[in-house]
């Protein structure tokens, strides 16, 4: 994905903090050569603003390249650390919208141990107990079904690598547009959708909240559909 100005995706920025709208196909970070990420793209912004000025962009949390959604970053090296604290401790109140395969009537609870296989760049749900596992915890709720597909909340109370698009999948849920984990559709990026961020601002304390509405092309069918009573995740 080729974007030559970030500013339009900016939802919220001062002296310690940019909160960012992350489009799919974007990565945040990037070991690739020559390949932009949002990292740099932020850093360029900051050095538009204060030319001569060494920028300092802060990662506090990711999303994976083919995932949309809000992130926040520290814009000083406090602001950053205390963020990252906030992250340890209660975690910045994510929440997800996805689009599974299937019908959801429920509600539920998915506790997994995953283990992360670095040369696939590929996680599984493995046995308890297993090497190098570690524990997934997540909470989902429908919100409207439509085809034969349904548009959930997601909550995550661990965040492991592709953990959401993995425990769904092992659940019999598999995210539309997820050929990794899923299987093949039409949908041409993963239907997933970082539409909700809550935290302490670093510095203030003041509580700060965002929301956004996903742009990927499949959600929008759901988001037209009239609006019933959303459950809150429990």
């Amino acid at each position: 994905m080729r974007i030559l100005n970030i500013q339009p995706y900016i939802r919220y920025e001062d002296k310690d903090i940019l909160v960012c709208y992350k489009p799919a196909g974007l990565a945040v970070q990037s070991a690739r050569m020559g390949q932009m990420d949002l990292e740099s793209l932020l850093k360029n912004y900051e050095v538009s603003k204060n030319p001569g000025q060494m920028p300092f962009v802060g990662v506090v949390h990711r999303l994976d390249q083919p995932v949309e959604g809000l992130l926040v970053f520290g814009k000083n090296r406090k602001a950053a650390a205390k963020l990252n604290q906030s992250l340890a401790q209660e975690g910045l109140g994510k929440k997800y919208l996805a689009v599974v395969h299937g019908t959801v009537n429920e509600k539920g609870r998915l506790e997994d141990y995953l283990k992360k296989d670095a040369r696939q760049n590929a996680s599984f749900v493995v046995e308890e107990g297993t090497p190098q596992s570690k524990k997934a915890v997540l909470r989902y709720a429908p919100l409207k079904i439509k085809d034969s597909m349904t548009l959930v909340e997601i909550e995550i109370d661990t965040g492991r690598h592709h953990q959401i698009r993995v425990q769904m999948s092992h659940a019999g849920m598999p995210l539309a547009g997820d050929h990794k984990y899923g299987k093949e559709d039409d949908v041409d990026t993963v239907a997933l959708c970082a539409h909700k961020i809550a935290f302490p601002h670093p510095v203030t304390g003041k509580k700060m909240k965002f929301e956004i509405r996903p742009q990927g092309v499949v959600f929008q069918s759901f988001l037209q559909m009239k609006h019933k009573k959303e459950e809150t995740l429990s």
